[in-house]
């Protein structure tokens, strides 16, 4: 493999300087190696010969026919120039037409000579076209009869008269040499045996020239795998190499802070999921090594609180703590929890963000600095250069995916001497797949309970012409002095979008509920203006709150029992479950509201009413990914992998990412180092594939 690598794409036949530079420019490809590694999207049957008068429907799939051209004319001027040929398979006629090369190919093909046409047939000025398809010779296309790979192109290349046809020609031909005679496997004959996968360079020649759809099956599988075992093999090796070296703050202790904040200022009995979680991070904290965590959570399902309680063992241990949010809005929310739950006790809880005054600022620097200060809880502003602490033992981090990597660094240097303990918190449901890839060199703990009291929120789907009813609801709910959310996707009205648009909807709910204070949020206030706003709503001063997504985070008021989200189909899965989450904080029965238009796609329809199905966030999450692919699932995968997925998804191959986990597991627990014969191989194949990875697994 190593010599297809080095060896240039230009010295492959019909390729030469200038296209090589045109294919690294338009697909990266420079090195057979890449060539061989450039898959076919899906595949067609060259082996049916479609009859023109057979053509129907709006959208015609890539199909062959066989006939003979009846003539060629050039229309247009300038640049809607064209050559036209009349097409005729015995049934019925086809224009084919070709905007560019049309004086090689008017040389090129002639009347009353069969011909083998293959391309995607359209309905056009009440005639069947074809623009630029495949053409055969009658006897050639019988030589290339079956299952044909159609291959990603660019317009780029499109213009330079390159086609799925080159690409397979090319990949034959590599496939065909010397070099790929000696071709060496990737992985370990013993590992290929053990799981039944197909050698590489077998894997290869049926990805491309599949023999039947078993075959390349079993080719997809073999590709697959390999890309993902390498993908684990690389997280598994940064999280134990970070385990073995990275010590830790020891904290065995369990004592006065936190004993008295369980037995006397607990509000309420924690559930089981946050016990065992709360052993679970002890358990990590007093072994020695940095505990590295993952904290998983429903909204609404006590994160805040077994944050507070790692913090308390840090306290009890000799350390200082800190508790990251990315708003202000949350990192306050947090702050008046946190400092109203430990109040009594007489720890020193301070808020740090970017509106503090200077001289309150100067206070709190003063006191991290000597220790007196016990919790800070703030924003970016932590990792400001003048925010030193005397012994930080554990750095809280929520909704962490929207911190950048580099910044969660910064925090997680405040201690020199030893890191400290790094507990991050999201209450965004990640799919088991993406979260062992993603976030693989965490460990993960899961909050999969509600405290005891709350009732699951209703989730109900509603058409425009339902509002009246939607409203009278509302009504009752403000009549039992109860508190609701109506959230837009935009703040001004859009037409081309056709949504409605907060500004309107604030006018209308003002004079639906004039007997109701409406308070109005959205992102492009100025933050004081905001935060007055959400107080309004907060303290029951306003009974409605109108805003965008801007409260998807940090909002928590327990008497708010209905959320009404207008144009539904606008939103993400996950982004709903998420705004969802906003009521049901309290111990009435609450109410989401989905309003849309009646005449919506089937697919949005189905998502829509996956949400009235179920409020179990993981299997919502699950979904998403599946509908939208795993790319930017609320922003999770923001830093990106440090390797290519060119077959593998995330979202829909869930089996062989386990798989591929089990066995680079397996791997590594035999050969932790990968000093033998086979781990060797391992590791100069993943040097290979990702030479410039970062290792942040050391920074969670």
């Amino acid at each position: 493999m190593n010599r297809l690598r080095d060896a240039e794409i230009k010295f492959l036949k019909g390729i030469g300087p200038q296209r090589a530079t045109l294919l690294q420019k338009e697909l990266g490809i420079s090195s057979l190696r890449d060539m061989l590694y450039h898959f076919p999207t899906h595949y067609v049957d060259r082996s049916t010969v479609y009859r023109i008068r057979d053509f129907s429907g709006q959208e015609m799939p890539m199909v062959q026919v066989k006939g003979r051209f009846v003539s060629f004319t050039e229309q247009g001027e300038g640049a809607k120039r064209r050559l036209v040929g009349l097409f005729s398979d015995g049934t019925g006629l086809m224009e084919v037409v070709w905007f560019n090369r049309t004086a090689r190919i008017r040389e090129a093909y002639h009347t009353q000579t069969e011909y083998v046409l293959f391309g995607k047939p359209a309905w056009f000025n009440g005639r069947w076209s074809m623009n630029h398809p495949e053409i055969d010779s009658e006897q050639s296309a019988t030589a290339s009869q079956g299952m044909r790979g159609v291959y990603p192109l660019t317009a780029g290349l499109r213009q330079r008269a390159i086609t799925s046809r080159s690409f397979a020609g090319w990949a034959r031909d590599i496939l065909g040499s010397p070099m790929a005679a000696r071709m060496t496997d990737t992985l370990p004959p013993s590992l290929t045996a053990r799981l039944g996968l197909m050698p590489l360079r077998e894997a290869l020649r049926a990805i491309h020239f599949p023999e039947s759809a078993a075959q390349l099956d079993r080719a997809r599988l073999r590709l697959k795998f390999e890309e993902l075992f390498f993908l684990q093999l690389n997280i598994n090796r940064f999280a134990r190499t970070r385990k073995q070296a990275l010590k830790g703050i020891p904290m065995p202790r369990i004592a006065d802070w936190f004993n008295a904040f369980y037995f006397r200022c607990l509000p309420f009995e924690l559930t089981g999921a946050q016990k065992r979680v709360v052993r679970e991070i002890h358990a990590d904290m007093k072994s020695g090594r940095q505990m590295n965590r993952l904290l998983q959570g429903d909204v609404g399902s006590g994160k805040t609180l077994v944050a507070l309680l790692t913090m308390l063992i840090a306290l009890d241990n000799g350390c200082q703590a800190a508790l990251m949010a990315p708003t202000e809005i949350l990192a306050t929310q947090h702050f008046e929890t946190i400092s109203g739950m430990v109040a009594e006790l007489g720890i020193n809880v301070k808020l740090l963000t970017g509106s503090t005054p200077k001289a309150q600022r100067e206070v709190i620097h003063s006191q991290l600095a000597d220790g007196s200060l016990h919790i800070i809880v703030g924003t970016h502003a932590l990792l400001e250069d003048p925010v030193k602490f005397r012994n930080l033992g554990v750095a809280v981090i929520d909704e962490q995916h929207r911190f950048g990597v580099a910044q969660r660094a910064r925090l997680w240097g405040k201690n020199a001497a030893t890191p400290p303990h790094v507990l991050v918190m999201t209450a965004t449901p990640i799919p088991r797949t993406l979260a062992m890839t993603v976030y693989g060199d965490l460990d993960v703990s899961v909050i999969d309970e509600l405290p005891p009291g709350r009732k699951p929120i209703v989730t109900q789907l509603r058409y425009d012409e339902q509002r009246f009813s939607v409203y009278q609801g509302i009504g009752r709910q403000l009549r039992q002095g109860r508190q609701v959310y109506i959230v837009y996707p935009l703040i001004a009205e859009n037409e081309k979008l056709d949504l409605r648009s907060l500004e309107e909807g604030y006018e209308q709910i003002r004079e639906t509920f004039r007997d109701y204070k409406v308070a109005f949020v959205h992102g492009r206030m100025k933050p004081a203006e905001k935060d007055w706003q959400m107080q309004l709503f907060a303290s029951g001063q306003a009974r409605i709150l109108v805003a965008t997504t801007v409260i998807e985070v940090g909002v928590n008021v327990p008497n708010a029992t209905t959320m009404v989200i207008e144009n539904a189909e606008r939103f993400g899965l996950s982004q709903l479950h998420q705004l969802r989450g906003r009521v049901g904080r309290g111990g009435d029965q609450s109410y989401c509201i989905l309003m849309t238009k009646q005449k919506i796609a089937k697919d949005t329809r189905k998502r829509l009413e996956l949400m009235t199905q179920t409020t179990d966030g993981f299997l919502i999450a699950e979904a998403d990914m599946k509908m939208r692919g795993p790319g930017d699932i609320e922003g999770t995968m923001q830093s990106g992998m440090p390797l290519d997925l060119k077959l593998a998804n995330l979202a829909t191959d869930g089996q062989i990412v386990q798989m591929a986990r089990d066995a680079a597991v397996a791997v590594l627990d035999a050969d932790p180092q990968l000093t033998s014969a086979d781990g060797r191989m391992l590791l100069a194949e993943l040097a290979r594939l990702a030479p410039r990875a970062a290792d942040w697994s050391r920074i969670s």
